[in-house]
């Protein structure tokens, strides 16, 4: 990204969809505590389902000790706790995703990102996105094999501004590299891009293996780029960002606001 001089950065973020899971989360504390790498991973918290029986209570505590390790962000899930992609676009994504915003700040808490379950995206939810203030995390610089060519999503290689159809700019640092990505990028001599953004799943916690690979990664990552965080990336891109137009980024199926 030649527009943040001189420096070549990298920052982490973890998806943390099973945080009332007393596994998923000990290890993800533990990792989050100790940083490998020099990197303050970003806290991508799925909000507590009430209806499913989620202790909201202990959800709140754990985001409260997140939040005092690194960035805090919503992470939404459109459908269920295990169901992170609606099925079609529709207002109703874009007012759940309200509505958790709002649950999170009456209780006093402040994320300062968001990312979309399942990669998901629309018009109508980026401008929820943006109306709420958020840095967003949702697009990727590849398309994830799960998901077929026309599926809703956004694509971006490098933090963007995107411009909105209301007048509105949304701030956009995409996940550029998976565990395995990342772990196949740091051996190599080729890591071009101004911007690393890693992203991994507190269920990828549950394996040692991936577990020792992650933390392996991000020291490596560490000594070769810049170890920054999500909320230090957004102050460096807010004013330099290139500005594109959110078509330009959207992928898949039509979406307009209000459909």
């Amino acid at each position: 990204m030649p527009h943040i001089p001189d420096k070549r950065y990298a920052v982490v973020s973890c998806h943390v969809e099973r945080p009332l899971d007393d596994a998923c989360w000990s290890r993800f504390a533990s990792l989050q505590a100790r940083r490998p790498g020099g990197f303050r991973i970003a806290a991508l918290m799925r909000p507590p389902e009430v209806a499913a029986g989620e202790d909201e209570e202990r959800w709140l505590e754990r985001a409260r000790r997140a939040a005092a390790q690194g960035p805090l962000g919503q992470h939404t899930h459109f459908v269920s706790p295990d169901h992170a992609r609606p099925a079609a676009p529709g207002p109703e994504n874009a007012g759940r995703a309200r509505r958790e915003a709002e649950w999170l700040r009456a209780k006093g808490l402040a994320p300062t990102l968001f990312c979309a379950g399942g990669w998901y995206m629309d018009a109508a939810l980026a401008e929820t996105v943006a109306d709420l203030g958020y840095a967003d995390c949702s697009a990727t610089a590849f398309r994830p094999g799960y998901l077929s060519d026309d599926a809703p999503r956004l694509a971006a290689a490098e933090p963007v501004r995107l411009a909105l159809a209301s007048g509105a700019r949304l701030l956009e640092l995409p996940s550029t590299h998976s565990l395995g990505r990342a772990a196949r990028a740091v051996v190599r001599p080729s890591l071009d891009a101004a911007v690393i953004h890693v992203y991994f799943h507190d269920t990828d916690l549950l394996s040692a293996r991936r577990r020792l690979a992650l933390d392996a990664t991000l020291r490596l990552l560490g000594r070769r780029r810049q170890p920054i965080d999500l909320d230090e990336l957004a102050r460096l891109a807010a004013d330099v960002a290139p500005e594109v137009p959110f078509d330009t980024a959207f992928r898949g199926r039509s979406a307009k606001p209000g459909q």
